[in-house]
Order: structure tokens, then C-alpha cells, then sequence
């Protein structure tokens, strides 16, 4: 049978490790997939460097709708990235009745709903496995190996930079500030790092699980999303304390009123798997009915990785090429007409309705009633306590210090009625600086 023809559209970083492992293992992919996958047209904007890369059997150009045009393509590769010309050549290529790869979350995150509409329109698929955690195959996990499960939430470790910031400030016991700079020096952190220290690289692949777990549109406008640009090594070191680590987590959850839908750090009980991962490593945890809590695990980034992933979702279409479109996997794994009705039935809710357990610092004067004063607060709204702990003051600003720091964790309450609390404790004379507050997730 002749070979599929795939146009591969940006060949940088991921495209070269797509080309590269393709051709590495061509063998064993083409007795999976039951037929050749070739690369047979590449589009980029350094003609030069893309032929040094692919060689000269593979067409080059530097226009990528004459890939799209092309009529022997039948799987357009997008690895643009972004939400400008991705978006419009991801259209085009829909258009044009080409099947679609791309690594691109944000795009899908933003944008998803109208591309799988364009795309089941047309009865093409748009495969997306590498646009959340790199070489995990979480989406196929989600989509079609758990797909008895009614899904009760996922929590991720979905960027690999906070990840390593995070684990460096940990060891280390350096600021934030200091481990960026390292970040960036050894290439972990982007020059301009603030997709990733933000939340937002990791909301986007929240959001796109999000829908396949709910079976909801992606609506990535109504996610929850905070950095770890405000987090403090004495944070890290007091949650090291009190048996937590701290971690940036892409979090969905059903609850009783809808979605939960957030992306913040959380303190995790060191003992949990995914509070042990390290480094650059993404995790995700899915809970299910059925199956109980299950754990992936593996590299979220990087050429060969992230090819890996890209060249499952071509064995995928592949196989499924000459299928009827009615009955291929959908692309958020629920038929497309119960999405609209399951947006009313299961609303993604504001932050100030999700329930959850809290940690709270507090730099306050040394001394006697603050900690009564703020624990009647506490009490007052309705807020319990699960520890407290108290530093001594010489070894928070030296000997003879004033002031020292309270570190409360609380139990699960309403994130409205601790906004509240805060605000009433920031109140306080004796409170001396913005207080920090930082989600617990015992993930249990």
C-alpha cells in the first residue's frame, strides 16, 4: 500500500525529533500503523537549515500553504505554535480535507471548539496527543483507555520549568528570583519565561483535559490561573516542615455545582507520589470511579519526547484513514452534540466557589493575643484549624527581632469565605505584611 504522506509545517526543536525518530523507526511504525508514514514536504521559514535537517529527498518550501495545497499531502503537521497564523493554517488545512497533527495547546485551549467543529464538518481529525505533558500519551489515557470511568478530577504536574524552579528551591533553598536566572542559563526557562512562571502554559493543558475528562467545551477564559512568581523559599521550607512540598498544579475537578478548573501552587503531602517528582518531569494523577487513582508519569518536553507523541497521533490517523467518521474516537472523547448541553449542566465554577484547605503565613508582631486575635477570626467565619506553628522570633529576623511568622493550615472551606478572612486578619495592626496563602491538595 503506498505510503501516507504527511506535510510537517515548523521544523525546529520538535519537528527535527519528529523527522529524526520517523526515520529511526520507520520499520516498527509502518507494521503498526499497517502502512509507510512518510514526511514528504516540509514547510519553514530557514529554507536552509530544514534541508540540512530532512536532506534531499523530503520538498522544501517556505510557504506552508503550498504544503496545505498540495493535493498528495493527506496529514498536515502543525508545529507553529500560537494563536495567529496557526490558527488560520489550521483552518485552511480542515478546509482543504487534510487531517490534522499539532502540539499546539494554546491554540486548542483557546480555540478548540471551533477547530473540532470545522474539523468533524469536514470528517477530518485533528489529533493533539503532544499538546499536554510531552511524551505522556495522557489524552489517549483520558480519551479512550479510561473511557468507562466516570472521571472525579486530575491534578498535574504540567510544566516542567516551574517544576524545576521549584525543585531547585527546595534543595537549594534559594528565592525565586536567583533559581529563575539559573533556569534560564541552562535553558529549562524561556528569555522571556512568563507563559510558563505564570500558570498560563500550564492552564492551557488543564483546560484541554478538562474537556475530555467532563466532556465539556474547552473554555480556557474561565479557568483559575496563579505563578509561582510570588512563592518564597521560606514557604517551601516551612511546608518541607510541616510533611508538604510544594507544588504548581494544573488541577480539574467535579464538584457538586460544576467544574473546577484551576492552576495555582499546592501544598501536597510529601508521602503522595507526585509531590516526589523532580526536576523538568511533568506527572498527571487521574482519579476515576472505577479504576481509583492512576498515575502517568514521564518527560512533558523536548525533541524526542514530544515526537514521540506527534508520531502516535499519525499511526492513529493512519489506522483510522479510510474509517467512517461517525464512528472514529471523538476529539474530546464525548459526541460533539451533548458538549453544548453538558456546558449548562456542568458550569465551570469561579474560584470563589471552590472548596479547599489552606495554608497561611502571616508576619505578625511578636507579641501576647495576635495568635488569639487571628484565630478568632478564623473561628468566626466558620474556618477550622488543622495545625498551627509558630517560629520564634530571633530565628525569623535575628536576635532581639519583633516580629516573627505564623503559619496556619486550615481545613476545607469555601475560597470566598477565606478571601473573606484575610482581608479581616490584613486588617489586624499587629499583622505586618501581605499575608501569603497557599492551597492544600491531600489528593486522597
Amino acid at each position: 500500500m503506498k505510503p501516507i504522506q504527511v506535510g510537517l509545517l515548523g521544523i525546529g526543536t520538535v519537528g527535527s525529533g519528529v523527522f529524526n525518530v520517523l526515520q529511526r523507526n520507520q520499520d516498527e511504525i509502518s507494521r503498526r500503523a499497517g502502512r509507510g508514514i512518510e514526511i514528504t514536504m516540509v514547510a519553514d521559514l530557514d529554507v536552509e537549515r530544514a534541508r540540512s535537517v530532512v536532506g534531499a529527498g523530503v520538498q522544501v518550501v517556505n510557504d506552508a500553504r503550498a504544503v496545505i495545497a498540495n493535493p498528495e499531502i493527506d496529514i498536515v503537521i502543525e508545529l507553529i505554535g500560537g494563536y495567529g497564523i496557526a490558527k488560520q493554517l489550521v483552518m485552511e488545512a480542515i478546509a482543504a480535507g487534510k487531517h490534522v497533527v499539532t502540539a499546539n495547546k494554546a491554540l486548542l485551549a483557546v480555540h478548540g471548539s471551533e477547530i473540532f467543529a470545522a474539523a468533524s464538518a469536514k470528517g477530518v481529525m485533528v489529533a493533539f496527543e503532544a499538546a499536554v505533558a510531552g511524551g505522556i500519551p495522557i489524552i489517549k489515557a483520558l480519551r479512550e483507555g479510561l473511557t468507562a470511568n466516570r472521571i472525579q478530577w486530575i491534578a498535574g504536574i504540567i510544566n516542567g520549568t516551574t517544576n524545576f524552579i521549584l525543585s531547585e528551591m527546595r534543595d537549594k533553598g534559594l528565592d525565586f528570583d536567583v533559581v529563575l536566572k539559573e533556569a534560564q542559563r541552562l535553558g529549562y526557562a524561556e528569555a522571556d519565561p512568563t507563559f510558563d512562571i505564570e500558570g498560563v502554559d500550564a492552564a492551557h493543558k488543564a483546560t484541554i483535559m478538562s474537556a475530555i475528562a467532563f466532556g465539556i467545551p474547552v473554555q480556557f477564559d474561565k479557568a483559575y490561573v496563579e505563578g509561582i512568581t510570588k512563592l518564597g523559599a521560606a514557604d517551601i521550607k516551612y511546608a518541607e516542615q510541616l510533611g508538604y512540598r510544594i507544588k504548581l498544579l494544573g488541577i480539574t475537578k467535579r464538584a457538586d455545582k460544576g467544574i473546577e478548573l484551576r492552576v495555582h501552587p499546592s501544598l501536597v503531602p510529601s508521602k503522595r507520589l507526585i509531590a516526589n517528582v523532580e526536576g523538568a518531569m511533568n506527572a498527571v494523577v487521574v482519579q476515576g470511579d472505577a479504576v481509583g487513582s492512576t498515575l502517568y508519569y514521564g518527560k512533558g518536553a523536548g525533541s524526542e519526547p514530544t515526537a514521540s507523541a506527534v508520531i502516535a497521533d499519525l499511526v492513529d490517523i493512519t489506522r483510522l484513514h479510510t474509517a467512517d467518521p461517525e464512528h472514529r474516537v471523538p476529539h474530546l472523547a464525548f459526541q460533539p452534540h451533548t458538549l453544548t448541553d453538558a456546558m449548562d449542566a456542568l458550569p465551570v465554577l469561579p474560584m470563589s466557589e471552590v472548596v479547599t484547605s489552606y495554608y497561611l503565613r502571616l508576619r505578625v508582631a511578636d507579641q501576647a493575643g495576635v495568635l488569639a486575635k487571628v484565630t478568632g477570626i478564623l473561628a468566626g467565619a466558620g474556618i477550622s484549624i488543622d495545625a498551627v506553628l509558630q517560629r520564634e522570633a530571633d530565628e525569623v529576623g535575628g536576635e532581639g527581632s519583633t516580629q516573627t511568622d505564623l503559619i496556619i493550615l486550615t481545613h476545607d472551606t469555601r475560597e470566598g469565605t477565606m478571601n473573606d478572612a484575610i482581608a479581616q486578619m490584613q486588617a489586624l495592626p499587629t499583622v505586618l505584611a501581605p499575608i501569603t496563602r497557599i492551597r492544600k491538595e491531600e489528593l486522597n
